[in-house]
C-alpha cells in the first residue's frame, strides 16, 4: 500500500503524494436519512420538492459528502495502520487536524451517484513546537462517475512519525 522514501517517511507524507481513498455510491434513503439529522432542506429530504428546486432531483448535503470522505480516511488509514503492524513495522501516529480551508462543493451529489475520493499531499514540515510530529498538509476531492469535482478543499493534519 505504501512504500517509505529515501528520507525514511510513509510515501503519503511526501509532497507530491497522490492517491485513492475510496469510493461511496449515495442511496436516496441515505440522503433523506442524513439531511433529516443534519441539513433537513427540502433538496436533501424530499425528492419531489427536489424536483421543483434548482438541483431538479434529490441531492446529497455537502456535508454528507464530506462525511463520506471522511469515513474514507479513517478506512484507508486503518489499512495502513493493519499492514505496517502485521508487517512489524513502524507506523505514523495520526493526531488531530489544526483544520480545514476553501471547502467547496462545484457539484451537486445525486442519488445513485458514485463519488471516488482523492488524496494529494502538497507539504509535510516537523513541527516547530511538538518534537518528532509532522504537519501534512493536503488537497482533497471527490470526484463522481463522469469525473466531475463534486468536492475540494484543504487541510493539514498531525502525524508523529519514528524517523
Amino acid at each position: 500500500m505504501n512504500h517509505h522514501s529515501e528520507a525514511g517517511l510513509p510515501q503519503f507524507m511526501v509532497p507530491g503524494w497522490s492517491g485513492f481513498i475510496g469510493e461511496h455510491t449515495f442511496l436516496a434513503e441515505e440522503i433523506v436519512e442524513f439531511a433529516k439529522a443534519y441539513d433537513p432542506q427540502p433538496f436533501h429530504i424530499d425528492a419531489q420538492a427536489a424536483r421543483a428546486s434548482l438541483f431538479g432531483s434529490l441531492c446529497a448535503s455537502g456535508w454528507h459528502t464530506a462525511s463520506m470522505w471522511m469515513r474514507k480516511q479513517r478506512d484507508y488509514t486503518q489499512k495502513y495502520l493493519a499492514e505496517r503492524a502485521k508487517n512489524g513495522l513502524p507506523a505514523a501516529e495520526f493526531g488531530p487536524s489544526p483544520g480545514f480551508e476553501n471547502l467547496k462543493w462545484p457539484k451537486p451529489v445525486y442519488a445513485g451517484d458514485t463519488i471516488r475520493y482523492f488524496n494529494q499531499t502538497t507539504a509535510c514540515r516537523k513541527s516547530r513546537s511538538r518534537p518528532g510530529w509532522h504537519i501534512m498538509s493536503a488537497r482533497s476531492s471527490g470526484k463522481n462517475q463522469h469525473d466531475e469535482l463534486v468536492l475540494t478543499f484543504e487541510s493539514a493534519v498531525m502525524l508523529k512519525y519514528p524517523v
